[in-house]
């Protein structure tokens, strides 16, 4: 299956409502707190001569860090109004971009067969995911990755649930950009705590590492302390 009609639908209506400044998407973090120490972890097990793919890459962001670690930088995204957003901001860099669609099989393998073997790239992803196109955009990340690149994957764990119910419950209600989440009907943390290695492993991946971290957000509490979200990181190879 693809993804559904509505779950596209948000999507692009999100990025389409989404303003050019910086870290106005939740997630759009600075990628000293994110790609960056990433990128450290991932690049004892892979070799930076590679392609690196970023998937659900956004407005690029990520994306245009990550080349300047690896030999060539390509971001996806279902949205065509991510793609964008990505291409505006990344005159003269060293970033490509392209609209794909993670749970299209044959679009998934034309990209590798493109590309190569390739490092991929995925910062909450699947959580966010509709449950049934989960093991697909598992399967996709093996796709990529072929006999010899490798994968960083970090996703929210479900104590990510429970800041976000206290980020959102405060007097005023979710502060502004959370609020914008809820209002296209994404859905952060959706997935188990246990089903994020499950998908891994089932789409015939190999945990070479892995480890608990926090993905920052551009949004803060009503007492200026930055939103941190639960995560668990993998280190990922073909078995």
């Amino acid at each position: 299956m693809n993804v559904s009609d509505d779950y596209r639908s948000n999507w692009e209506s999100y990025w389409r409502e989404t303003s050019e400044e910086r870290g106005d998407a939740i997630w759009d973090s600075d990628p000293s707190l994110t790609a960056e120490p990433h990128s450290d972890l991932l690049l004892p097990h892979a070799e930076a001569g590679r392609v690196i793919v970023d998937l659900g890459c956004g407005n690029g962001t990520q994306t245009r860090y990550l080349a300047t670690r690896f030999a060539r930088a390509v971001g996806v995204d279902l949205s065509d109004a991510a793609i964008d957003h990505a291409r505006r901001a990344t005159a003269g860099a060293a970033a490509e971009f392209e609209q794909l669609d993670l749970t299209d099989t044959d679009a998934v393998r034309d990209l590798h067969d493109r590309l190569g073997d390739s490092n991929v790239y995925m910062r909450a992803v699947i959580h966010q995911s509709e449950p049934a196109a989960r093991p697909r955009v598992a399967a996709a990340v093996a796709e990529l990755l072929g006999e010899a690149g490798r994968a960083f994957v970090v996703e929210l764990t479900s104590a990510s649930r429970d800041v976000l119910q206290r980020a959102a419950s405060g007097p005023a209600g979710p502060p502004p950009k959370l609020r914008r989440v809820f209002h296209h009907d994404l859905k952060p943390a959706d997935a188990g705590d246990e089903e994020i290695p499950r998908l891994l492993t089932e789409a015939g991946l190999k945990i070479l590492a892995t480890g608990e971290t926090v993905l920052p957000q551009t949004e803060h509490f009503p007492d200026g302390t930055r939103i941190d979200l639960p995560a668990r990181w993998f280190v990922l190879a073909r078995e």
